[in-house]
């Protein structure tokens, strides 16, 4: 019954996930005219070194339509899929520092093979899209508190960022590994 739990909230999370990059892709001519000739190709992101401890995530995989938006493609047909035109391998030994890292604005440590074009236009993607929050607030509140809000929001988001390079800073640098014991106390 957990299990089904799991994945009924996975495929929850996925689907709405894919929804909102499809709206963001979509308010953007340029980047459906980047994802449409690569319609019919598949990208499969990994997380790798994910923690034994931790439930297992992923792997996920997404192709793109010829309309140049995304689907997804759920664990089961990710896993028996044909090799992918695109592999993406995310670093994600260490949780806590991943996500420390992408709310500080920061680009995890990745590992890309396979079609070049493709992987460059999503790396257009990646570097030139963004949200209007306060344009989708517009439509449901009017201009002048869609404004108010997302001056809030920037200014909880900018807080959220300070306090995770705060946190990045007060952590202790290194390959990761336990420091060495004092000599004399082996």
């Amino acid at each position: 019954m957990l299990e089904a739990m799991k994945t009924m909230a996975q495929r929850s999370v996925m689907e709405r996930l894919v929804l909102f990059v499809n709206h963001v892709i979509s308010a953007e001519p340029m980047a459906l005219d980047k994802l449409r000739p690569h319609a019919g190709r598949q990208v499969l992101i990994e997380l790798d070194g994910w923690p034994a401890l931790l439930p297992p995530v992923g792997p996920f995989a997404f192709r793109v339509t010829p309309a140049g938006l995304i689907e997804w493609s759920d664990e089961a047909s990710a896993a028996t899929a044909a090799v992918p035109d695109l592999r993406v391998a995310i670093a994600a030994g260490n949780p806590a520092a991943l996500l420390t890292r992408m709310v500080t604005g920061e680009r995890p440590k990745i590992t890309v093979s396979g079609d070049a074009a493709f992987a460059g236009d999503l790396d257009w993607l990646i570097d030139n899209l963004r949200w209007d929050a306060q344009d989708d607030l517009a439509r449901f509140v009017g201009d002048g508190p869609a404004r108010e809000l997302s001056r809030f929001g920037r200014f909880v988001s900018g807080a959220v960022r300070e306090a995770a390079r705060t946190l990045r800073d007060l952590a202790p640098r290194g390959s990761g590994a336990a420091p060495e014991p004092p000599p004399g106390a082996r």
